[in-house]
């Protein structure tokens, strides 16, 4: 992958890119291609950078999901965007297409999720528990056609597989997501997309905001409507 077309950003803080779905946002025992080592390279290339190159991960998109990301090019930069994190001052927003529809057109939804890591599977728990995590979202339809319906999300946490498993637990998987029950037409990339992006530039306290669409030449994307 030519990282350097995913780049929408940069500056000698941070880069913010589209993550393409797919690909992993850190490596693993995969051993596959992940952006944080892509970035690497990358900047070791363009800078000519003697040694070790710094790419903070402030936060993360699970592999099959794709969008917008920053990374920190400086410690000073990844301190103090995992504290905006932190002091809810770091928004991400998605776009996810899900089948069927929801209940209520908007709402709140609270759970608590426990992972099983040896699966990688998360289950939705609707009571606390020691080794589940509190995990909130909120949603809002957009559109509803041909049996699915296209919702904005705002996260409150950041949860591993948060969006996917609230919506499966309301009766609403997202369209393509074999692992929660969304495999409704098989072999689909899964349909949640981080559209939306906003954050304190970590030196010049400039607000930064990003907005990218989803491949809007894809099912189930070209369905619908869709402004960013």
């Amino acid at each position: 992958m030519d990282i350097e077309k995913q780049i929408i950003f940069e500056d000698n803080q941070v880069i913010v890119i589209v993550k393409p779905q797919g690909v992993l946002s850190q490596g693993d025992d995969t051993g596959d291609e992940n952006l944080v080592d892509l970035l690497k390279a990358y900047v070791k290339k363009k800078y000519d950078k003697k040694g070790n190159v710094f790419i903070g991960l402030v936060h993360r998109l699970d592999r099959p999901t794709g969008g917008l990301m920053v990374f920190a090019k400086t410690s000073k930069a990844a301190s103090r965007l995992s504290q905006q994190i932190v002091d809810g001052d770091f928004e991400k927003s998605y776009l996810a297409c899900v089948v069927g529809e929801p209940k209520e057109q908007s709402a709140t939804l609270v759970n608590y999720l426990e992972k099983d890591e040896k699966l990688n599977i998360v289950k939705c728990l609707n009571y606390a528990k020691a080794t589940a995590k509190k995990a909130e979202l909120s949603y809002s339809v957009v559109e509803t056609k041909n049996k699915l319906s296209l919702v904005k999300v705002n996260l409150e946490t950041g949860r591993s597989h948060q969006i996917r498993v609230q919506f499966a637990n309301i009766g609403c998987p997202l369209f393509g997501d074999s692992k929660y029950g969304g495999d409704i037409v098989k072999g689909w990339d899964l349909a949640l997309w981080a559209y939306s992006l906003k954050f304190i530039h970590p030196t010049t306290k400039d607000s930064m905001v990003f907005k990218c669409e989803p491949p809007m030449d894809m099912l189930p994307w070209k369905n619908f409507k869709i402004k960013i």
